[in-house]
């Protein structure tokens, strides 16, 4: 790890025109020196170009890895994991581009790892606490139970399995085989804290609080809910017969 340490986050991106220009300004100006990556899949509404219009303001902390068709949110994420091993930055951070996730909680994230944590999640249930805004019931119920589920199928010991706002140790993407990771959609981010538990690193949450999306279109669907049900099921049974 170098002398300074080196932290980045990475934000998926397709068509997140009304947001995107507000998020590299909101991250900017967090007092940690967090640098910015935005992975976009070829989006029709022209977020990549906002993005590279900033690239004369923050020359040299913003950057953008385009890629040609929308391709599931775990290859993004993993293209950006691979772009930020190879620039040897020490912490890399995940995040959605909507507001949904905290942007001041970042450096506090980070500050957990460096405390002796290898991952730490930014947990919407952390203690047993609903920490969700402008969320139907229904949705909350189901989101919570679902992270009991994983909990229940995987062993894993955070209350938080599903979520999106993840910092890793740079130890952490080197070691756990990113690139034999199976899942697209929302079951990526169970995978990923999965094979993280299995080589023995040490995670830990840090609360937050989640607020839905306020502008933009969100990409959850039917396919990514059900890829998540029974993708956790298909891990431990991988994990049983050693095939993970």
């Amino acid at each position: 790890m170098s002398s300074t340490p080196k932290y980045l986050v990475i934000i998926p991106t397709y068509n997140e025109i009304e947001n995107i220009e507000r998020m590299i300004h909101t991250v900017m100006a967090l007092e940690k020196n967090i640098d910015l990556l935005v992975v976009d899949d070829n989006s029709p509404d022209g977020t990549g170009d906002v993005v590279k219009k900033h690239f004369a303001t923050y020359p040299e902390s913003l950057y953008i890895l385009e890629r040609k068709e929308k391709n599931g949110l775990g290859t993004a994420y993993i293209a950006g994991f691979h772009w930020a091993l190879d620039r040897e930055y020490d912490y890399i951070c995940e995040m959605d581009c909507d507001f949904s996730h905290p942007v001041d909680q970042l450096p506090k994230l980070i500050e957990v790892c460096e405390n002796g944590a290898d991952v730490c999640v930014g947990s919407r249930y952390y203690g047993g606490v609903v920490n969700v805004v402008n969320w139907p019931m229904g949705r909350v119920l189901m989101s919570y139970y679902a992270s009991k589920y994983v909990q229940f199928v995987t062993g894993l010991d955070i209350a938080d399995t599903t979520a999106g706002f993840v910092c890793y140790k740079r130890k952490v993407l080197e070691s756990i085989g990113i690139d034999d990771i199976k899942f697209r959609g929302y079951a990526f981010q169970i995978e990923m804290k999965f094979r993280t538990k299995r080589k023995g690193f040490i995670l830990k949450e840090h609360p937050i609080i989640f607020t839905d999306r306020t502008a933009g279109t969100s990409k959850m669907s039917t396919k990514i809910f059900r890829e998540a049900l029974f993708g956790v099921l298909e891990l431990k049974i991988k994990s049983i017969f050693g095939r993970l």
